[in-house]
Parts: structure tokens; sequence; C-alpha cells
């Protein structure tokens, strides 16, 4: 009988490097794509979309495993209104050694908007993953950023996983550093979210940041919102970013949460591949 897949014991060789580039202009009343380059096993498609040009990473791999790379490079021009997203939630699978890399940078041009909203990341058991997060913009661009986490394969029981979540943020506005952060999970992960003073038995996190010239002025609505959510939550406001944080211990009361708060800074729905 053949032994089970187990994707950590793949070969150094056998590692999938992903990218995508892609740049995005304003053509008269529309935003569309002006430049892309794709590598490895990831993909951008294109569904119709009055309301601004939405694009949606695909992951032909179906997942994630240690020592895997992916580089995620996307521009907004002047004026240009973008949405990126993913398909699917993202599965990140248990590795030996040495943990997988996803790298993301990002850049707003005077008056674009730009909207990084992918769907959840889960991490399987023993998974091990360091992501970092970049980000140049122009004062008067508007950028939303989320990054959600599931830690376990909840619905097949798996609460007390141990791995390596390694995240680190820097995010300029017009070269100035507005917002940074390290946040480093190693080892008995389960164990230190069920501490009170860390998540209280979360299972599902998530950051989502507002940057805009009117940010602030929407801290009161999220705050309203939020009243009414069925997870732990918090949000507050500075210099022109909005900052909400949510623990959960489910994942889709946690997307419950999100959808209305996505409805107020964006002002539209979130992105139909959410549905």
């Amino acid at each position: 009988m053949n032994a089970p897949f187990n994707p950590g014991h793949l070969s150094a060789s056998a590692r999938a490097r992903g990218a995508i580039r892609a740049r995005f202009s304003r053509a008269g009343a529309r935003s569309c794509l002006s430049d892309l380059f794709e590598a490895g096993g990831l993909r951008l498609r294109f569904p119709r979309n009055a309301q601004s040009c939405e694009a949606v990473i695909v992951n032909t791999g179906g997942g994630v495993i240690g020592g895997d790379s992916a580089a995620l490079s996307f521009a907004a021009d002047a004026g240009a209104d973008v949405t990126l997203t993913t398909q699917a939630a993202e599965k990140i699978y248990r590795a030996q050694n040495i943990p997988a890399q996803i790298a993301l940078d990002l850049t707003a041009a005077n008056g674009a908007r730009l909207e990084w909203l992918p769907q959840e990341t889960i991490l399987f058991d023993g998974a091990k993953l360091t992501r970092t997060f970049s980000l140049d913009m122009h004062n008067s661009a508007r950028v939303t950023l989320l990054e959600a986490t599931v830690f376990g394969r909840l619905a097949m029981g798996e609460h007390s996983i141990t791995g390596h979540l390694c995240d680190r943020w820097r995010l300029r506005r017009d070269g100035r550093l507005v917002f940074a952060e390290d946040q480093r999970l190693t080892g008995e992960v389960g164990s230190m979210l069920d501490r009170q003073s860390c998540g209280a038995g979360a299972r599902a996190t998530a950051l989502l940041l507002h940057i805009a010239p009117d940010a602030e002025a929407l801290l009161e609505p999220v705050r309203e919102s939020l009243a009414s959510a069925t997870c732990e939550a918090g949000a507050s406001a500075w210099n022109g970013l909005l900052a909400i944080r949510l623990l959960s211990p489910a994942p889709e009361t946690m997307r419950a949460t999100l959808k209305p708060l996505l409805d107020i800074l964006r002002g539209r729905p979130a992105p139909r591949v959410w549905q």
C-alpha cells in the first residue's frame, strides 16, 4: 500500500516559485490592466465588473507547502480603481523545516483606489508561513487592506495546532512610514491563542486597514457596525488611517462581521467571489 501523501517531504527542487506582477491604468471612465507578468502556478483572472477593475488571484497548485514562495506586485496608476482578491481561501500545508514565503508589494499613485481583499488563509497543523506586506501610496490615494487568517482545519477538529506564522507590515504614504507591525507565532499556536491575553480561544483573526483622506471620519460608522458583532472586535483611527482588528472562534462569524465593514469602507459590497 502506498504511503499517504505528505507535501512536507518534497525535495527543494519540487518547491513552487510563483509570481504575479500587474499594473492597472485608467482609460476614460474605466480602469484596466496595462501590464501583466505571471510565473509558476499563479494566475490573474478578471470577472466582469461595472464598478471597478476586479482581479482574482488563482493558485493552480491548490495550496502552499513549506519552501514555496509567491511574489505578488500590483501597481495602480493615477485614478485607477482596482480590487484584488482570491478565488478561494488559501491553504498552507504542513511543512518540515522551511517556511513558505509570500511577499506582497503594492503601489497606489495619486487619486488611485487600490483594494487588497483576499479570502482567508488557512494554516493546517504544522504549517509554516512568512509573509511581508509593503505599500507605497500617494497622499490622495485610497487603499484598503485585509488579511484574515484561520488557524487549523476547524471542521476536521484541528484546534490544538502547532506551526509558525511571521507577518511583517511596512506601509508608507508619500514616502513616510505610517504603519509598521511585526507578528510572530511559533510552536504551540493553539495554546497561545487560548490564552486570555492573546486570543481568548480565537481560531480566526483579521486585520483590516483603510488609508484615505477621509479614513478618520469612518471610525464612528465602523464602531456602530461592530457594536452588533458576534466576535471580539475593535477599531481606532489616526492620521488618515483606520485600523480594525477581529478575533473569532469561527471563521464564518468573522466573515459575517467583515462584510458590513467592507460596505462602509468601500461604499459597495464585498467582491463577488466572496459570496
